[in-house]
């Protein structure tokens, strides 16, 4: 495996600044036109001549706009939050969800459940249980055939 690895780590750059190539703004192309690079970039890839000219020499870099290294802008900065335990602001949206009662939404519609489901059961024993006058009702007759 590990002799292959020279060989894939070649194709990767080799891939890496063909795609880097192609997708670059013509605007941001520098020394040479745009196709003449991709033509470098696939004939000399091999000795990795083409990709390491293009990744130095064929587009234009821009230094960031303050002038600042990343690293210099997040030396001042206090740290960003990582977790949404750690964040106060995700707790507290939490809290949010709490009605005026205490109760949450998820307990709200539990106790809709639970009422529907007691309302649909008394439904169910007054159907068992037959009308209150004496009369048979549509459940009550006996099926075709038999009786």
């Amino acid at each position: 495996m590990l002799r292959y690895l020279p060989f894939l780590l070649v194709l990767a750059l080799w891939i890496y600044a063909f795609i880097d190539c192609l997708n670059t703004p013509e605007s941001q192309v520098r020394g040479l036109p745009k196709v003449i690079w991709v033509i470098i970039i696939l004939l000399f890839g091999e000795v990795l001549i083409g990709p390491v000219a293009w990744l130095f020499a064929g587009k234009v870099r821009h230094a960031p706009a303050d002038g600042d290294t990343p690293s210099d802008r997040l030396r001042g900065r206090r740290a960003r939050w990582v977790a949404p335990d750690d964040n106060p602001e995700f707790l507290k949206s939490l809290g949010d969800e709490h009605s005026k009662d205490g109760a949450t939404k998820d307990e709200a519609l539990f106790k809709d459940w639970e009422a529907d489901l007691r309302r649909r059961e008394e439904e169910l024993r007054r159907k068992e249980d037959g009308p209150r006058d004496g009369t048979p009702g549509p459940d009550d007759t006996p099926p075709p055939g038999k009786g």
